[in-house]
Parts: C-alpha cells; structure tokens; sequence
C-alpha cells in the first residue's frame, strides 16, 4: 500500500515539474465549438496518455450583465471568441494530437510555428476573467430612439445619448418643455420602441 502511494506521489510530482515546463498556446477553433473542442481534446489527451504533455485546457470567459427586455441576467461570455488557450509541452506528436481535434483549425504563431503566450499575458487574461464586478451588456446604441419605462419619466420618449457599459448607466435626451434634457437612467429603465 506504502509502494503504491509513493509510486502515485511521484507521478503526480513528475507531472507538476512537467508542467512548470509547458507554455501556454492559442489555439484557433470553429466559432462557438470552443466549449466542444475543449471538452474533445481533454477526452483524447487522457485516452491517449499525454498528461505528461498536455496540461491544462482553457476558454478565457467572464460573467457579463445582460439586460433583455426589462431584466438583467448574468451570462458567461468568451473574451476571445473562437480561441482556446491550451497549456503544453510543444513536439510532433502534442502539436499533431491538438491539431487533429475536430473543430481545431489552426494554431497561433509566427509562420508556420506555434508561438506560445507570455505568462505576463496568460496572468492578465486569468485576472481579467476573475475580475469580480461583471460588466453590463448593452441592448442599445447610441441615437437610438427608446422609451422610459420606470422612474419621474416613465412613459416619455428619448435619445439615447450616451452609453456606460461599466456601469450599467444610459444617458437619454427627453424633451420636456420643448428642450432636450439630459437624463441619466439604468438600462433597466429604458425600453426600445
């Protein structure tokens, strides 16, 4: 039991130094197969037994605020649509494993060579997908005709002036008194026409 249990610590040690030495590629995938391509290629690198090659398989996502008809939702949005981030020690046979996953399409690099990420890079991207306060998702564009649903100017009409996705804010301009006044309302307070 003693033998069995220190000959798996070493494995796992083994691969924890092999996976120090593994830099983190892009990998160009069909859009929206990013989740099924991950899912593939994980199912083959343990199939095949290149653990000790391939690492780690990510899809750099964050949570977005929606807000459709009235309501915000928050969703999971790929940062960069069509690509996964796949963390390995690069030869023959790794590159060939990857790049003969369905729905792969190519790698990124320079020519014909894959070029592996900065971990300077791979660390703003983790932060970036860890940041906690989710951005919002706007419906609407700026000159926009809307309609006010909620508040003092509930049922006046507007132009959207001015967008703050960060904060989840709508600057509309509503005539009152025969003026275009400015007025600052969250996104759930507007509706289009």
């Amino acid at each position: 039991m003693d033998t069995q249990t220190s000959i798996e610590e070493k494995q796992t040690e083994a691969v924890g130094k092999a996976s120090d030495s593994g830099k983190w590629y892009i990998v160009h995938t069909y859009a929206g197969h990013e989740g099924k391509v991950a899912k593939s290629l994980k199912q083959r690198v343990e199939a095949m037994g290149f653990e000790d090659r391939i690492f780690d398989v990510m899809i750099p996502m964050r949570d977005t605020i929606k807000v459709s008809q009235g309501k915000k939702e928050t969703v999971q949005e790929k940062i960069f649509p069509g690509y996964i981030l796949v963390k390995m020690i690069l030869d023959d046979e790794s590159w060939l494993l990857v790049r003969t996953t369905s729905g792969v399409t190519s790698f990124i690099g320079a020519g014909n060579k894959p070029t592996p990420i900065s971990d300077k890079e791979v660390e703003a991207i983790q932060a970036f997908m860890n940041m906690k306060e989710p951005l919002y998702k706007a419906a609407f564009v700026k000159g926009e005709a809307v309609k006010i649903i909620d508040g003092p100017f509930a049922d006046f009409l507007g132009t959207i002036d001015d967008i703050d996705e960060a904060k989840g804010k709508i600057r509309v301009l509503v005539s009152i008194f025969g003026r275009e006044t400015p007025v600052e309302l969250d996104f759930l307070q507007v509706a289009k026409l």
